[in-house]
């Protein structure tokens, strides 16, 4: 069994599939290959775990004689060669999610073949909706935070503008940052759209992964700069400090081409499997990679602060990095496990909620490190306040301030 695709129907949904140049070689009936053997058909998750136990039951049983399938067509209705092609076009009626397979059942037989599907929704006045019906609405939902990433670069720039003396290169870096992940948006919105009214992205799905790259890379870049106090506290990096940078980034690289290669293959590709477990390989180590130069910041203050004698400053400084590593871990344990969750758990026409939940979670943490690490005259770094002195002394000498 060869997964093609899974597509959320609606209850105009249509399956087109058009073979041709079909080979089929079989060394036990050389002559007479079993045609009914060979097929696609459509299967809803439900039916999956029905199909399965029938399996299990019976290891003999072809897919393809099972009643929980949707059979498309067998190899039995091919054209005779030499031409051995098929076109034809299947309404959906049930609306469900359905994985689109094709079964070869016969044993020592090898299939050639070239293959092309259109699955479909048609829409009130007739146009088809290449996007499953989860899906149909992410044009939109990233149109609308493009706009609202628009309008934080705006306000970011008057903020850089209004404070010309407090600005450090970071801030310049955050703003680029911002940038990318608006142009990062709506080439996402017109990629989706071009799939969702003619099939294919058109392009756009070439811009979004560039500008995807570099807006990832930009991110976990902008994270480690800022947790290990660079252009702040210090316009150094540490040698421990450039090494996290030095993995991160090329571990981000093979993590984008992994994600390419997810996004416009498909699950019938041979390694598919291995490029997700890559991807998330990849995508986990990243995200523990950039919590250390938090850490190392935190305890370096900690250690600074017992012989430099500017413990409310000091105090002020271990605050802020403490809360933007929580905030840190909470923007990653969302981003990665709750929204994989609500990939999982969400009916199929609810897909797009995992979507807004990640962007809107991604907006909430970009708000909340800008304005932790914003250009002010009286930034927290340097809050010094004499008649607090005693009492943030008494505080870092207190062994619970830890994480």
């Amino acid at each position: 069994m060869i997964l093609f695709e899974k597509f959320g129907f609606t209850p105009t949904g249509y399956v087109t599939i058009s073979v041709h140049s079909v080979s089929v070689a079989s060394s036990l009936n050389a002559g007479n290959p079993v045609s009914s053997r060979l097929g696609f058909f459509l299967l809803s998750e439900e039916s999956l775990l029905q199909v399965l136990l029938e399996i299990q039951q019976n290891p003999n049983l072809c897919v393809l004689d099972s009643h929980y399938i949707l059979s498309l067509f067998t190899f039995r209705d091919l054209l005779p060669p030499p031409l051995s092609s098929f076109n034809n076009s299947y309404p959906v009626t049930a609306p469900n999610e359905y994985s689109l397979f094709f079964a070869n059942c016969a044993p020592e037989t090898r299939v050639s073949m070239s293959v092309k599907t259109e699955i479909y929704n048609l829409d009130r006045d007739g146009s088809r909706d290449y996007l499953s019906a989860g899906l149909t609405q992410l044009p939109w939902l990233y149109s609308l935070y493009f706009l609202a990433y628009a309008g934080f670069l705006g306000l970011w720039s008057y903020v850089l503008y209004s404070n010309k003396r407090s600005v450090h290169r970071i801030h310049l870096l955050m703003g680029g940052l911002l940038l990318m992940k608006a142009l990062n948006l709506i080439c996402a919105a017109e990629d989706k759209h071009y799939v969702k009214v003619t099939g294919t992205p058109h392009g756009w799905d070439v811009l979004f992964y560039i500008f995807q790259f570099i807006r990832v890379v930009l991110l976990f870049t902008v994270i480690v700069l800022i947790g290990t106090g660079w252009s702040f506290l210090k316009p150094f990096l540490q040698e421990k400090e450039k090494k996290v940078l030095m993995v991160v980034i090329p571990l981000q690289v093979l993590a984008n081409i992994a994600s390419v290669v997810i996004g416009e293959t498909g699950p019938f590709i041979k390694d598919w499997v291995t490029w997700n477990q890559v991807f998330l390989l990849v995508d986990i180590i990243c995200c523990c990679a950039i919590i250390f130069p938090i850490v190392w910041s935190i305890r370096s203050l900690r250690e600074t602060s017992k012989t430099d004698g500017k413990a409310a400053r000091n105090l002020a400084k271990l605050q802020l990095f403490r809360q933007f590593y929580i905030v840190v871990i909470g923007y990653l344990y969302f981003t990665r496990i709750v929204v994989f969750a609500l990939k999982t758990i969400a009916a199929y026409k609810y897909q797009w909620v995992s979507n807004a939940a990640e962007e809107t979670a991604s907006l909430m943490f970009y708000m909340v490190m800008f304005y932790m690490f914003r250009p002010v005259e009286k930034n927290e770094y340097f809050v010094l306040d004499e008649e607090d002195e005693e009492a943030a002394e008494l505080a870092l000498r207190d062994e619970e301030f830890e994480l």
